[in-house]
């Protein structure tokens, strides 16, 4: 079996749709992604990029091929067991943030944590204070997500995203809404996860982005292209 530290696609192929009308999203895709190391997904719009995040972060599930995490076959689980194991292991973030309007700041970090029940109920808010003041958002705690910048939301998002502690970070163009300066700064953040020992992966159309990276992955028409490691920084 696999190993814990890492997540294994194995001749991934994922086709939407039946018969010879099917579209095929990814094609036979074998890749391993491991602890401590900040890969870039790059390629075109409908080149399998979000397909292949939605892979490995058990979001969906492929047509066939093997998606291993230690013991554990995400391709094999039920939709329960799947929730549950990404609750652990994987940390979202996203283009457009998707904090939770109503909810302020701690309450969005708060949120995972209740419902994963990882981290006890005595250290939740703690836990939650201190990875927006990692993150620079501590003034905005009891504040709505409205009223932050777009910057100041991926910061929380971000730290949304360490509540549970998990090995793997999956970030889907987290600076595509973002200007320049903060898009530099969300990178910057994301490659300290790397450094701290989380597997970052993120998907970008920008170069400059993905050159920030100790790995780059190339996908055209749902087939990897390129699998390159960044000489040593």
């Amino acid at each position: 079996m696999g190993n814990a530290e890492t997540i294994q696609l194995h001749h991934v192929r994922k086709t939407y749709g039946a018969g010879t009308s099917g579209t095929a999203a990814l094609k036979d895709v074998t890749l391993h992604f491991g602890r401590g190391e900040f890969t870039a997904i790059i390629g075109k719009s409908g080149s399998g990029k979000s397909t292949l995040l939605n892979m490995i972060s058990g979001i969906d599930r492929p047509t066939s091929g093997e998606i291993v995490h230690g013991e554990s076959l995400l391709h094999d689980m039920s939709e329960n067991e799947l929730a549950a194991w990404r609750g652990r292991n994987i940390g979202m973030v996203f283009q457009f943030f998707q904090l939770i309007p109503t909810l302020t700041v701690l309450e969005n970090l708060l949120l995972p944590m209740d419902f994963c029940g990882i981290v006890p109920t005595r250290l939740r808010r703690q836990r939650a204070e201190r990875l927006v003041t990692k993150m620079g958002v501590a003034q905005y705690s009891n504040s709505l997500p409205h009223s932050l910048s777009g910057g100041e939301q991926q910061r929380v998002a971000i730290a949304r995203s360490l509540v549970n502690d998990p090995a793997f970070i999956i970030a889907d163009e987290p600076t595509g809404n973002l200007d320049t300066q903060n898009a530099k700064s969300i990178t910057a953040l994301l490659r300290e996860m790397s450094a701290e020992g989380k597997s970052v992966v993120i998907v970008t159309h920008d170069q400059e982005i993905a050159d920030v990276a100790d790995r780059i992955v190339s996908i055209h028409d749902g087939a990897v292209l390129a699998d390159i490691k960044a000489v040593i920084r």
